[in-house]
């Protein structure tokens, strides 16, 4: 992995906590387009956080974004908080959903 390889937009996200630091915590990745498996989950274990996420451009037409997940050094097909997270952060740096409202 390279130095540019590591030139991402991240965010550590706190979720369901009404504190800060009082949720479940979830690293977003949110420009994860180019990085390879390996790359995802030597990041996932460098954040040192239960769970990762890298946010990926959709590959469905209704689709928003596409996400990968990562617990450690395994990939998961799906988690709540990391879900919840990821889509939060993408609309935090200025994601716009396909239907207002909704993110899909």
């Amino acid at each position: 992995m390279t130095a540019t390889s590591l030139e991402r937009r991240f965010r550590q996200v706190d979720v369901f906590g009404e504190d800060p630091c009082t949720g479940n915590p979830v690293a977003v990745v949110l420009d994860a387009e180019g990085l390879d498996e390996e790359a995802m989950r030597r990041f996932s274990v460098w954040s040192k956080l239960s769970e990762c996420t890298f946010v990926l451009p959709p590959t469905e037409p209704v689709a928003d974004y596409r996400v990968r997940l990562f617990s450690l050094n395994t990939e998961l097909p799906f988690a709540g908080h990391p879900t919840l997270g990821a889509a939060q952060a993408g609309l935090d740096a200025g994601g716009i959903p396909v239907t207002s409202g909704v993110v899909m």
